[in-house]
């Protein structure tokens, strides 16, 4: 088994799908990211890119003679994060083994938000009715998830009350608490052999830099990080768009603050806006690079080995 920890792109974009020519380069499909380390699949959201991931992922299945088994984690429950999961094929393949992980929703259990997103009329197969084997738990600042080099070795742990295994085999997933999006979000780092990746989506910058996310992300390989907005946009400043502040989204100056202040080796710029065509989202990438020049706008297919 290799070392490589390796991140890959399905959907990029926030709010809503954005098919077309416009959006060739970057992609139309919001947010899902694939982590493969350590012989775990871990999924992050399930926008539509989780669409053609799940695809993927049987055929790897049918060709290793295995089941699917993956770790998916939701930031939160907003609509352009969760849209495809009904579309996940997987989850509807028997043999399938999904461990399901993501906030509690104006004290909902994840369980019973994620049910709810799928119950007549918005879809007409209800969630008990996938037929996969599902584990779907809350997550939060206090939990530790543990995935061990067997496929089926995950724990939990509470960070603060029992014994976290320094073992570097196994990969560590915490997640911080954000209150910089309307009814929060869980931003996630993934640490595996002393490679981490923080998904830091749907978050807006303070005055200052967000320090409690500087300090989450501090020395990390990769930060995905939300840019959604460019300045002009996220100020009023262009006519006839209001003002974004409070949305709960960043520019990628904001982006850059965070990669800087907290010594990241990559910040990749997440959760396009999709009105944004791709050449001002390549406007917006070579703006970021002259404030943090190992930066790059994410796009469906890029692919990062650490």
């Amino acid at each position: 088994m290799t070392e490589t920890m390796r991140v890959t792109f399905w959907g990029v974009r926030g709010s809503f799908p954005v098919p077309g020519p416009e959006t060739v380069r970057f992609g139309g499909n919001t947010p899902c990211v694939e982590i493969q380390a350590n012989g775990h699949t871990i999924i992050l959201d399930a926008g539509t890119g989780i669409v053609r991931l799940g695809n993927e992922l049987l055929r790897r299945a049918g060709s290793n003679k295995e089941p699917v088994r993956a770790t998916l984690l939701f930031s939160h429950m907003h609509h352009d994060h969760t849209q495809g999961f009904p579309f996940f094929t997987p989850a509807y393949v028997g043999s399938s083994i999904l461990n399901i992980f993501g906030p509690r929703v104006f004290e909902r259990d994840l369980e019973e938000t994620l049910a709810h997103s799928m119950l007549p009329p918005s879809f007409p197969v209800a969630l008990q009715e996938m037929n996969s084997l599902k584990f779907v738990r809350n997550m939060s600042e206090t939990d530790v998830i543990l995935l061990g080099k067997a496929a089926d070795d995950i724990r939990v742990r509470n960070f603060y009350h029992e014994q976290i295994d320094d073992d570097p085999d196994l990969i560590q997933i915490r997640a911080l608490r954000s209150y910089a999006h309307p009814e929060g979000v869980l931003i996630y780092r993934i640490q595996w052999h002393n490679k981490s990746v923080i998904y830091a989506t749907d978050t807006e910058g303070y005055v200052n830099t967000d320090q409690r996310l500087v300090a989450f992300a501090r020395k990390a390989d990769v930060l995905i990080h939300d840019a959604q907005y460019s300045e002009a946009h996220y100020l009023g400043q262009i006519s006839g768009v209001g003002a974004t502040q409070g949305w709960g989204h960043s520019t990628p100056q904001m982006a850059c603050a965070v990669a800087k202040a907290a010594e990241v080796d990559r910040l990749v710029l997440f959760h396009h806006e999709p009105r944004y065509s791709d050449d001002m989202i390549a406007q917006l990438e070579q703006e970021a690079q002259t404030l943090f020049p190992n930066t790059v706008a994410a796009y469906e297919g890029l692919t990062i080995e650490l």
